[in-house]
């Protein structure tokens, strides 16, 4: 497929195509209608050029089998693929809303509490995919959508995989240089930590409204990524407190294992420096509304084909240009230069510890219960002291740590826990009637936890609620669940057909489905008067109960054909001419033909078309005998007496 598909087109007998939203790396993507259950869908549409590319074609049905698996809330679900014209194509989630990327643009640096909002929902994405086996590897602002309720949704898991291994073509590795870990410059094998460096690149942008490395390629950027300490976030952005730093830092370590274990304890960090900062983090959502930009879905720049970098200490000359190239030949004896950079840098941190004394790293307890997290801190040589706060976590559980998670200290150091001593209890407010997100948010400031369904309403307006569990005024321990109810509209139902059905007929049976009726006429002529002839919506749709459909009904054309009726009596020529509506006005015209006598001798008007109800006037023939004598062979001649 190469032309661009037009409004209306049915893609494999199920999607109605409505228009064109744009363009990523690989394909154009549509929003469409899917006929087959009612709703929008955004069709990701492979390139015509990649369609006999057996490489493109797997990343393609890679993407839809990896995201297919990953039914959650931050990740853009994916419905179905298949093929058409001679290309593949994919349904799903049509996301109304923008790009990550988008925002962070026309925002600049975002409040720190609304990056750390929205990092956590990406981190939220991250484990579910991290729990079932699968890497992103490409996690950037361009493929997260901030929809219109705040929430952001993870896509494009083109190049995602199973596993650890990375090689997408021989010698190459897959990625955009910018986001890339050190790992996956250098194309060695990569793990859940790969994706948690991209996410903390991805909070260093939305912290400072810049990007950590920079260059004039991809290949020096990349270079960027394995030898280059990144810049401070509060120097760029003096609202970036000391614990968040710390925070993004450690996402940023050059070696996996000095990052988060995985992305629990990336997102309770966050939490934790959010709490000892004094900045106030909702539960889930992000406040800001989507500024009315046009809606998106799956829509990126290309990732990039990218040759894995040497190693720092090895001297490489690499091409100026963006890298879409095979991995370099053999290295020879890159190890040599590496391992007497190490023996230096090993000589130097020997020489700190004789004159600092040995230094550890202070492992994450954020989120363990009080008494593990002691056991780990002194089975490491530290000390412990506690201090209590009140807390939505449950009591007894660790909610805070100084020296935070990575920190280097002395061994032996005392490390202080912030351990919860429960929520306490607060009122259920009332809410019924109130938007989703703002009863959300009501609840989260009170400590609670927030669950939702949706429940079909006439009554209640869509987004709004309905009913909460608890109902309001009533006493809970903060950090218990709170069910709201929230109306999704009227209960959608299938527009029954009531095409060439009479018009209260078809009336009845659409009131019996829900529906209200609207009625238009159009005149025709080939069906009975009050025949069903058309309906909007078409049968089959999905429509809200209470919604209006509207049938075309026939009604008798205004005008109609004059009949000839000259030849005919006058009581046949009458009764013709009134059946088809018109009226007969007559006329006598004296004839000395007896067969003419009483018959319509002319009519006008004598053909074409006439309006109903109006007049044709029949000339009708009257016999007259006066002037006609005898004749020697029996028959009647006219003629004159003479005197």
């Amino acid at each position: 497929m190469s032309a661009r598909l037009e409004s209306g087109t049915i893609v494999d007998g199920r999607y109605a195509v409505e228009r064109r939203v744009g363009a990523g790396g690989m394909a154009e993507v549509y929003m469409a209608e899917d006929l087959q259950l009612g709703r929008k869908v955004a069709l990701k549409m492979l390139y015509g050029r990649f369609a006999e590319d057996e490489e493109f074609l797997e990343r393609f049905r890679r993407e839809a089998s990896s995201a297919a698996g990953l039914q959650h809330q931050n990740v853009v679900s994916v419905y179905d693929r298949g093929e058409y014209q001679d290309t593949a194509y994919i349904a799903m989630e049509f996301v109304d809303g923008q790009t990550l990327k988008t925002v962070v643009t026309q925002e600049g640096p975002l409040p720190p509490e609304r990056a750390i909002e929205l990092t956590i929902q990406i981190l939220r994405a991250a484990r579910f995919a991290h729990k079932r086996g699968i890497i992103h590897r490409d996690f950037k602002p361009h493929n997260v959508i901030v929809d219109a309720e705040g929430r952001a949704k993870v896509t494009d898991f083109g190049i995602a995989r199973a596993g650890a291994s990375d090689m997408t073509q021989t010698g190459s590795i897959m990625g955009t240089a910018q986001y890339l870990s050190p790992e996956q410059a250098q194309g060695l094998p990569v793990s859940a930590q790969s994706d948690l460096y991209s996410i903390g690149i991805l909070l260093f942008e939305l912290l400072t409204g810049r990007l950590p490395f920079e260059g004039d390629s991809a290949v020096a950027i990349a270079l960027k990524q394995v030898a280059e300490t990144p810049p401070q976030p509060s120097v760029l952005n003096p609202a970036v407190t000391p614990q968040l730093e710390r925070v993004v830092l450690r996402a940023l370590e050059k070696e996996p294992a000095r990052r988060f274990d995985d992305a629990d304890e990336f997102a309770a960090a966050l939490e934790a420096a959010g709490r000892e900062s004094g900045i106030g983090v909702a539960a889930t959502g992000v406040t800001s509304e989507a500024n009315g930009a046009e809606p998106v879905t799956a829509l990126a720049p290309a990732t990039e084909v990218v040759q894995p970098v040497r190693p720092v200490s090895e001297s490489y000359a690499f091409p100026p240009q963006p890298l879409v190239a095979p991995m370099a030949p053999e290295r020879r004896r890159w190890w040599i230069p590496l391992l007497a950079g190490l023996v230096v840098a090993a000589a130097v941190v020997g020489a700190l510890l004789l004159v600092s004394g040995k230094q550890v790293a202070v492992p994450g307890v954020i989120g363990a219960p009080q008494a593990e997290a002691e056991v780990t801190l002194r089975n490491r040589g530290f000390d412990t002291d506690t201090v209590p706060k009140a807390d939505r976590q449950e009591a007894g559980t660790v909610i805070g740590q100084n020296p935070a998670p990575g920190a280097e200290v002395d061994e032996g150091a005392t490390i202080t826990l912030t351990v919860s001593t429960g929520p306490g209890e607060a009122t259920v407010p009332e809410l019924v009637g109130r938007g989703r997100r703002a009863a959300r948010k009501a609840l989260t400031d009170l400590g609670f936890r927030v669950e939702e369904t949706e429940q079909p309403s006439t009554d209640v307006a869509v987004n709004r609620v309905i009913s909460t569990s608890p109902d309001g005024g009533q006493r809970l321990e903060r950090g218990e669940q709170v069910t709201l109810t929230v109306s999704s509209g009227p209960e959608s139902t299938r527009v029954p057909n009531v095409l060439r059905q009479g018009r209260d007929a078809a009336s009845e049976a659409l009131r019996a489905a829900g529906f209200k009726v609207a009625v238009r006429e159009e005149e025709r002529g080939d069906v009975d008067p009050g025949t069903v002839v058309g309906q909007d919506p078409a049968a089959g749709q999905q429509r809200a109960q209470g919604s209006t459909v509207t049938i075309t009904v026939a009604s008798e054309p205004s005008t109609t054909a004059v009949p000839d009726v000259t030849g005919k009596t006058e009581a046949e020529a009458t009764g013709v001419l009134a059946r088809r509506d018109f009226e007969v006005r007559r006329r006598e015209r004296a004839t000395t033909d007896p067969d003419d006598d009483g018959k319509v001798l002319a009519q006008s008007p004598s053909s074409g078309e006439a309006e109903r109800g109006s007049t044709v006037t029949i000339t009708v023939g009257d016999f007259d005998d006066s002037g006609i004598v005898p004749g020697g062979d029996g028959t009647g001649t006219t003629g004159t007496t003479g005197p």
